[in-house]
């Protein structure tokens, strides 16, 4: 049996997903979204019942009861799950930005754990021994430098490599899966945080986006993978006009609000300013010691930007264990702005980012200090602190990528 990006199958059961999978696109239903964990759960258990199992999960990873996955994997009768693999942030979402996670078998109620945010970010083929089938179960945030994302690839090939099949367990985009915005990422700036050439606002799900991964050979070795869709998701819902819980997904994406505005403001990690870390709002405001807030905030609301405005605030970062170790300015007292968003679907996250970044550099031309290197990874391009300091027209257009990913999308 072909499987629809020309993989072998590995059981009958495949045809009924790619059944459901056109069902899912023409009836949809908006009474009750159920995650693909959940679908798994009630109508396709016999793909992992006498497999060897490896996991690929964190915090986020909950049924639609708010079980945690591997609980549930544990109970059943005829399932191995033998390993668990946690990405950036750790298994419970512990572990601040960039912090190294290692387990030590410490865990007694739980199978082995193992970090990708630590030694190795891909799996070894001696942590693989003996698994039949991978499971990645992870709430993304949609924004390409969000890791977990890199991790689901490196893990993909790392299957492949030991012809282990995949299976993703689709959940929806958070911030929609409607809006695709930023620059597609120039493959020479390849890192961690931008694996693949999309635009930082990518405008799908993990599952689709796994299925373009494999259909546009963006990694070195293609595993057999299958995709269990989320049922009655519409690509125009956000998270919280569904019935699904919001889970933190790292320690500084608080709440929804905070994870539409991220893929732009994440920009000004590659600046000296203080993007919010090391306070309650991440990302949400920023400042540093050297701005006349009263100033920045007119200049900011004269530009008139759709769905925000800008609120002048003070504050101080601080070191917060497991959110923000060492924040730019820590101690220090920074003025700066607070964005209120007014109408989220009217919002350009990446387009405010960039707009912040030309009315800094505009009022404070010798204060701002770009990371050229850092912007280049983030941006996905070269040359960003030069268009901004020139106060340039910057073209961002993800048309191509949009016309190349409606043949992997799931929903309507």
């Amino acid at each position: 049996m072909v499987f629809w990006i020309g993989c072998i199958t590995i059981s009958q059961s495949i045809h009924q997903i790619q059944l459901e999978e056109k069902r899912v696109k023409t009836s949809p239903n908006l009474s009750k979204v159920k995650i693909g964990l959940d679908v798994l759960l009630d109508k396709h258990l016999e793909l992992i019942q006498n497999k060897s199992i490896g996991l690929v999960t964190n915090q986020t990873g909950l049924d639609g009861n708010g079980k945690p996955n591997y609980e549930q994997f544990l109970t059943l009768d005829n399932v191995d799950l033998k390993i668990i693999f946690s990405p950036e942030h750790g298994l419970f979402g512990e572990a601040a930005a960039g912090e190294k996670v290692k387990y030590n078998g410490q865990f007694k109620t739980l199978p082995k754990v193992v970090s990708l945010y630590g030694k190795n970010r891909k799996p070894t083929q001696e942590q693989l021994a003996g698994i039949e089938i991978i499971l990645y179960d992870i709430q993304d945030i949609g924004a390409r430098f969000y890791t977990y994302i890199s991790t689901m690839g490196l893990v993909m090939e790392a299957a492949a490599e030991s012809g282990i099949h995949v299976i993703v367990l689709d959940r929806p985009n958070p911030i929609t899966g409607k809006h695709m915005e930023g620059p597609i990422l120039d493959l020479s700036y390849q890192s961690f945080v931008g694996y693949y050439p999309i635009p930082i606002r990518y405008g799908l799900t993990v599952g689709e986006l796994s299925k373009m991964i494999v259909g546009e050979k963006w990694i070195s070795h293609l595993p057999d993978l299958t995709v269990i869709p989320i049922e009655n998701w519409q690509r125009s819902q956000w998270v919280d006009e569904s019935n699904l819980p919001w889970v933190k997904p790292s320690p500084n994406i608080p709440d929804l609000e905070t994870a539409l505005i991220y893929p732009g403001m994440c920009l000004l990690e590659a600046t000296n300013l203080n993007e919010g870390r090391g306070t309650t709002k991440p990302f949400k405001q920023f400042g540093a010691p050297w701005i006349d807030k009263q100033l920045l905030s007119i200049a900011l609301n004269n530009l008139n930007l759709p769905g925000v405005t800008f609120k002048p605030i003070s504050y101080i970062p601080i070191s917060i264990p497991g959110m923000s170790n060492n924040p730019h300015f820590k101690d220090e007292k920074c003025h700066g702005v607070e964005l209120v968003i007014t109408d989220r679907n009217k919002y350009v996250s990446v387009d405010t980012g960039l707009n912040v970044l030309k009315t800094v550099a505009k009022l404070y031309p010798n204060e701002l200090k770009f990371n050229e290197k850092w912007m280049e990874k983030l941006w996905g391009q070269s040359g960003l602190p030069e268009l901004i300091s020139d106060n340039t027209n910057i073209i961002k257009n993800p048309n191509q990528f949009q016309t190349i990913a409606l043949k992997y999308l799931l929903y309507d």
